[in-house]
Order: C-alpha cells, then structure tokens, then sequence
C-alpha cells in the first residue's frame, strides 16, 4: 500500500503561531500580577555554531510572548567553579523563573553531575532528577520539552495516541525515555528499540505511531514502517553543503506513512515552545511578598 499521495507533514508553523498568541495572552495576564515578565536565563559555554543558533532562537521566541530573557556566556575553558557561581545566582534570584544550560558542554563538564546545577523549580528541560521522578509517577511540575511538543503536534493533527503501539528508537534521558514515559501516560503501548534490541526493524514495523530519535542520519526508511503509521523525526543532522536532515529517511518513509514530520520545521520548534511554556509555568507559580 502506498501513502505517499495522501501523506500529511506535520509541520509545526501554524500550531507555533496559535501557542504564541495564547502564551503572549496569558503572560500580558500574568504580568499584571508580578508587575514583571516571566524571565528566562540560558548558560552558554563554549561557541558551537549549532547552539549558538538555539539559543538565538529561544530568545526571539522568548521575545515574541512578552517574556525578558539574557544569555549568559562562558569561553569554551570555562571552569566547573565559574558556572556554578553564576547558577548559583540565578538559582536564588527571585527575578528568575527558568534557567536552560545549552547542550552539548564542553568535555571538562560531566552530564550526569550537570543535572543537578539547576534547582528543580526552575529546571524548565525538565532534565533534574526530581523533575524526571515526578514526571515517571505521573505528577510532573514541568513537561520535557522535545518529547511534550511531540505529543502537542500529533494533538494538533487530530492524530490519537491512546490504545496505539508506539515504538521509541532511543533511549536518552532527553527524548527517549520521557517521551515514553508520556506515551505510557496517553495509554499508548510503547515499544522502546535501543542498540541493545534484537529485529528493531520487525518491532518497529509493528507500531501505529514511530519516534526516531536515535542521533543516527537516515537511520529509519520505509522497511521499518507499517504502511499507515504516524512517523515522527526527532533527529537534526546538517550535511556537508549546510542542508538539515534527520533521523528519517524522508523520502523513503513517505511512500509508506500516512503521516511524517519534516526536517526541518517539525519538531525542532515545538522544543522551544514548550520550553516557553515551562517558564510561564514557573512565574506563574511564584507568590507576591506581602
């Protein structure tokens, strides 16, 4: 059976620009109330072009909703006390409310102790330990940013989620298992493919809805696909002649879903906006001093 006529790409566009009238709606609110924006701080180490360019986005996108935002840059040799200091700062400023530490550090850094740096109270990636166990046992304070604007582009689709076979290819802490830990909470039946998993290709092909977010260009074509199924490309890779592509084998893929998620103009935005989100959640949340 062949889709690729009748395929719909999910583009993000039209849903941002809805989400931006509502969050600029509910944060002119909110600011009435605090007599200040919900503010936004991001810690930059290092000059890699690719984040360089998230960060400038997250702020015009911090802008667009009434938000005050500043990124706070550190030289690639930063050192461990030099960050902390400043997030130590933010962390107990009042005038905070989300502080994001762009990915990927410098090596000098260690992820698994850089979780930690952010109070959970403004960890608006959702990336503390605190933060992830509320999200597992079904409370969270904030949603993951990737894997909750997923789920909002497949809601604006019309696309179902509840009693459908999902299959997650990958594992990490910031797509992989939150999403499928969202997916779970949706009364999805989630299959999760990893390097360790025997046949991916024969699991895989027995999903309704496929989340690639592997960090492998190309990796996912149409004989990973059920004829039907819902594809969503989480992956972002540039080519040599500057051109972006994904984990999905676009092209491929199309022939045979009814549904796929381009790169670019899918997911990537989507982050953003829930981020956004998280941070309006955070000012929201602060009490007046009497």
């Amino acid at each position: 059976m062949c889709y690729k006529k009748g395929v719909i790409r999910l583009i993000a566009k039209p849903l941002i620009a809805l989400k931006t009238i509502e969050l600029a709606a509910k944060t002119a609110e909110l600011k009435k109330r605090l007599g200040r924006a919900p503010h936004l701080s991001v810690i930059l180490i290092g000059s890699d072009p690719a984040s360089q360019v998230y960060v400038s986005k997250k702020g015009t996108a911090a802008e667009a909703v009434g938000f005050t935002h500043e990124t706070i840059l550190f030289p690639e040799n930063a050192t461990l006390p030099q960050v902390k200091a400043k997030l130590d700062e933010l962390n107990q400023s009042s005038l905070v409310d989300g502080i994001l530490i762009q990915r990927p550090l410098p090596r000098q850094f260690s992820e698994n102790d850089a979780v930690f740096w952010v109070k959970p109270e403004k960890d608006v990636d959702c990336l503390h330990p605190e933060n992830v166990g509320l999200l597992v046992n079904g409370n969270p304070r904030f949603l993951p940013c990737t894997p909750a604007g997923v789920l909002q582009l497949l809601e604006y689709y019309q696309i179902s989620i509840a009693g459908k076979i999902a299959c997650v290819i990958g594992r990490s802490a910031i797509v992989g298992k939150p999403l499928a830990a969202l997916l779970l909470s949706k009364n999805a039946s989630v299959i999760q493919i990893h390097r360790g998993t025997q046949s991916p290709k024969n699991l895989c092909k027995l999903a309704d809805l496929v989340f690639v977010a592997a960090g492998a260009k190309g990796l996912v074509n149409q004989e990973w696909i059920k004829p039907g199924a819902v594809v969503v490309d989480v992956g972002i890779h540039r080519g040599s002649d500057g051109k972006l592509s994904g984990d999905v084998d676009f092209e491929s893929v199309q022939s045979v879903a009814s549904a796929v998620t381009p790169v670019p103009g899918g997911v990537g935005p989507m982050t953003i906006q829930v981020l956004l989100e998280n941070t309006f959640t955070s000012a929201a949340s602060t009490k007046l001093t009497e």
